[in-house]
């Protein structure tokens, strides 16, 4: 090797097995050459890869960090570094020469690590480890007598025995996902909006039931095709990632079907995205039939195509000579599968929307005006509907608590005569900054409550520090849908969390809104003659 190496003027790396068999060969230093995690023959927080590097290094200096982290990542038995000279013996017939001046032999080690409370922008407590680089050792220079004797097997052994404790222990302190946050700031996002985003994916990622250990930020000009962020940002993940124990990578923005392949692949983690935590919170939270009826459609629709197959490997035409495979008929058949599943589904989602439809036509015979609340999740919406109504519709400081519209009556003061008046009044499901097309589509029978509605009731929770942004989102929300909303109402919630500086803001920049707390019951009766002011208001202009 130290021949070869010298004479090609570059590092060459070999890959053994626990067996002592040569399996790879790469010219290029650890880190160039590495093993991608998915195709290493075991892999895991608990136990090494059973393979060993040795890698020639053609100055005389010891393993550096580069080469180190690539030990990490394989989690390699161990990396043996021989630096090497040119001038040395020369081999038989002439040719290159090369001698061994000196060995180094590292392996990693368990590390304990310690915590600490951060809190979020938005006030959300998250658990965070301390993010130490990993533990590793590197013995003193050693000949290449030395380097012989080391009892490799034996140390690779008692390496295991003592990851496998650490990992016992992180099985024990942890029963749900341990999730890795990745957030990447492009130029048309300011500071605040990426870390009110950061936030926001957070407490998504608790809701849905994982714990955020760390959340990794990048910068960038515009988003890497591949991996989203760059080549250096993957392997500071893939290495946080392992160092933490995570078994879950979450980014804070869509991600294409082979950006999430590009990742696994270099992580060796699941890889989801902020649309993925979304629908799995929709899919907990749905109790009625028409709920998981239309979860299931936004969650085909967003697998279907997300189903990968095994690439060339079991191509009917991709492969070459003597290679060609069988044909991906399991895939097909699974894609043909959802493809017939959701076919079924959105029938029933059409028979959905005609049965509300004719439930609306019937009250608008009645001819009692239908207001709607609208608002960012976790505004207070069903909070207020109980308020108003008496009713008990449940209610939890979590996002997207409501999927399911509840309709219920409400008596309010005529606008005009100030007479009693009845209404019907709709909890709607929360709405988000760029909310998923395919939860748009799939609940669209959900999201005409609100097309259908004379007038709006636009819940803001006043106590978020993005409540100027969560209007805007929901706007933006509302002018997508087909159907034009009726006249709005902007009322300002939780007005009893919120800073004087905050409520001033808010007056002078929404002077005809409405400002009560749910919770506490302050201000309802304005708001109840508002809302009798707005119904008049609708019906003169519908």
């Amino acid at each position: 090797m130290a021949a070869i190496s010298t004479e090609l003027n570059h590092p060459v790396c070999a890959y053994l097995n626990r067996r002592g068999q040569v399996i790879r060969v790469g010219v290029g230093t650890p880190r160039q050459t590495q093993i991608p995690p998915l195709e290493l023959p075991r892999y895991g927080a608990e136990r090494l890869s059973g393979i060993r590097c040795i890698a020639t290094h053609l100055k005389s200096e010891p393993p550096n960090e580069a080469a180190l982290t690539a030990m990490a990542l394989q989690r390699l038995d161990a990396l043996v570094v021989l630096n090497i000279t040119g001038t040395g013996f020369t081999r038989r017939g002439g040719g290159a020469t090369g001698y061994v001046k000196e060995a180094y032999l590292a392996h990693l080690t368990p590390q304990q690590d310690s915590r600490t409370l951060i809190t979020s922008p938005a006030g959300f407590n998250i658990e965070h480890k301390q993010v130490q680089s990993p533990s590793w050792n590197i013995s003193p220079p050693l000949d290449l007598e030395e380097l012989a004797q080391q009892d490799l097997i034996d140390l690779v052994e008692n390496l295991e025995a003592e990851f496998q404790r650490e990992f016992v222990a992180q099985e024990v302190d942890a029963d749900h996902d341990r999730v890795l946050i990745v957030g990447l700031m492009t130029d048309e996002m300011t500071p605040q909006q990426f870390q009110d985003t950061l936030a926001e994916l957070a407490r998504l990622v608790d809701t849905a039931g994982g714990d955020v250990l760390q959340t990794i930020q990048q910068k960038r000009s515009r988003i890497h095709p591949q991996t989203v962020v760059g080549e250096g940002k993957v392997q500071e993940i893939a290495l946080t990632a392992q160092t933490l124990g995570v078994n879950l990578v979450v980014f804070d923005r869509d991600l294409s079907p082979s950006q999430v392949r590009n990742l696994e692949a270099q992580i060796g983690v699941r890889v989801v995205d902020r649309t993925e935590v979304i629908l799995d919170i929709f899919a907990q939270r749905a109790q009625s039939r028409a709920g998981k009826l239309q979860v299931e459609l936004a969650q085909l629709e967003y697998m279907q195509p997300r189903l990968t197959g095994r690439g060339r490997a079991m191509s009917r035409l991709g492969g070459g000579i003597g290679t060609r495979g069988p044909g991906e008929t399991k895939l097909e058949t699974e894609r043909r599968a959802i493809g017939q599943r959701i076919s079924r589904l959105q029938k029933e989602v059409n028979q959905l929307q005609a049965h509300r439809s004719r439930l609306r036509q019937r009250r608008q015979h009645r001819e009692v005006p239908s207001v709607a609340l609208v608002g960012y999740t976790n505004a207070g919406k069903s909070t207020l509907l109980n308020a108003l109504t008496n009713a008990e519709v449940y209610t939890a400081d979590q996002l997207f608590a409501t999927l399911d519209p509840t309709t219920r009556r409400l008596v309010i003061p005529h606008g005009e005569t100030d007479e009693p008046q009845e209404i019907l009044i709709t909890d709607t499901v929360g709405f988000i900054h760029e909310l998923p097309p395919s939860l748009m589509d799939a609940f669209r029978a959900t999201l005409e409550e609100v097309t259908e509605a004379d007038a709006l009731l636009h819940l803001v929770d006043l106590s978020h520090p993005a409540w100027l942004r969560h209007i805007r989102s929901v706007r933006e929300i509302l002018a997508q849908m087909p159907v034009t909303p009726g006249p709005a109402l902007v009322v300002f919630n939780k007005i009893d969390r919120a800073t004087s500086e905050t409520l001033a803001l808010a007056r002078e920049e929404f002077p005809l809104a409405v400002f009560i707390s749910a919770s506490q019951r302050l201000g309802l009766e304005t708001l109840r003659q508002r809302l009798g002011q707005l119904i008049e208001y609708a019906v003169d202009c519908g």
